[in-house]
């Protein structure tokens, strides 16, 4: 089985137990791969679903994809990457994301029974005695807990760590044991929750489950990782237009390691990409409309692809406007640029519009504005531009 060693290391940054995992492999028996969430606000995008692929690789040859949901350690919060405490949810909320969450990650992986399982961490943990719940807590130490950097960080500069935080990771180790995971492939800020997974079930007489970190890339803007805050990502519930457009605005340096990433594309197309963006200009373009349609195949169909490649180039190498955009109806005789934007894109906050108006990503009947204040006669139509590719008609009541 090392061909599927082979396949996922495309994407793999570190491998915790590689002998364990071939040996598992050959052994012909279905694995079962740990997908842990807290049932936070989900929003996935491409970055998060690098490790979906690798897992629905594996679903296709007949492994077993346990999602599970941390309903109870929702509860608790983790606290990585965090320098405050996070705000307790209540249990519709979590409901509400938990569903929210296998709506996106079947966008990648199958659900299936044969292939895919659902669990809750609540299961075992609102049926433990409070002795066993201590027992846990007796086999790992301070140090060890204190050795996550995050930890020594909030310490060094005089931030509280509740002790909840501190039983996070214990909680989150023991969940593989539950569960009894084979495999788990999570990104490396999940690491040490997931050593501590491999900790216990050596404690309590179990195999140790494999650990498979991942390829972290940045964001469209090429700092950062993707993130919502940062509104530098592509989410996996974006038309497939602004996948297309957000991914023609990337820096011509990341073209390489979003095709290798990101697409299936062969090895060696991505390496020729990779030289084609090095060489800007139209080359830089052209590699970019490439990825931009692997992408898109990927998660849409091919023929959604070729769509949007058709339809970028006649916007933005013909010049032109798209014959086609969606109508907003407005009411009065005189708005401004900022109420227009409202109108036209009201899932993005009013922190997302004010940035979208500040870098100059808005136009209006061609002509570019970053005042939100901005008057606009609705006495005829208006024609609204915001951000790379999306195109409004703005028409009145």
């Amino acid at each position: 089985m090392n061909f599927v060693i082979e396949r996922l290391r495309r994407t793999t940054d570190t491998i915790i137990g590689a002998d364990d995992l071939r040996e598992r492999l050959d052994s012909g028996r279905p694995l079962r791969i740990k997908y842990g969430v807290d049932c936070t606000a989900p929003d996935l995008h491409l970055g998060h679903a690098v490790n979906l692929w690798m897992m629905r690789q594996l679903q296709d040859l007949g492994h077993r994809v346990v999602f599970l949901l941390g309903d109870l350690t929702t509860r608790v919060g983790d606290p990585t990457g965090r320098s405050e405490t996070r705000p307790v949810l209540t249990p519709s909320q979590i409901d509400a994301n938990a569903a929210s969450f296998l709506e996106q990650v079947s966008l990648v992986l199958r659900t299936d029974p044969e292939v895919f399982e659902v669990r809750r961490n609540s299961e075992w943990y609102d049926a433990m005695p409070v002795a066993e719940l201590l027992g846990l807590f007796a086999q790992v130490t301070q140090a060890q807990l204190m050795s996550r950097d995050m930890f020594r960080e909030r310490v060094a500069a005089g931030r509280e760590i509740a002790v909840h935080e501190l039983v996070y990771p214990v909680l989150q180790g023991y969940d593989s044991f539950a569960m009894e995971s084979d495999l788990t492939i999570v990104g490396s800020d999940q690491l040490f929750n997931e050593q501590l997974g491999r900790h216990f079930q050596q404690r309590l007489g179990a195999p140790p489950q494999v650990v498979i970190t991942t390829t972290i890339t940045p964001g469209i803007d090429g700092r950062a990782k993707q993130s919502k805050s940062l509104n530098n990502y592509i989410g996996l519930t974006d038309s497939p237009r602004d996948k297309f457009g957000k991914l023609m605005s990337i820096p011509d340096e990341l073209v390489e390691p979003y095709a290798r990433v990101y697409t299936e594309l062969p090895l060696e197309t991505v390496a020729a990409l990779a030289d084609s963006a090095g060489s800007g200009g139209p080359a830089a373009r052209d590699a970019k409309l490439r990825l931009a349609a692997a992408v898109v195949t990927r998660y849409h169909g091919a023929g959604v692809a070729r769509a949007e490649l058709a339809a970028f180039r006649q916007t933005f190498s013909e010049r032109g406007r798209p014959d086609e955009m969606p109508s907003v109806v407005v009411r009065g005789d005189v708005a401004t640029a900022f109420d227009l934007l409202r109108a036209a894109r009201p899932d993005d906050s009013n922190s997302e519009l004010r940035r979208l108006l500040r870098q100059g990503a808005v136009t209006i009947n061609g002509v570019r504005t970053d005042d939100p204040a901005a008057s606009v006669d609705l006495h005829a139509d208006v024609v609204l531009k915001s951000g790379a590719r999306t195109w409004h008609r703005i028409t009145r009541q």
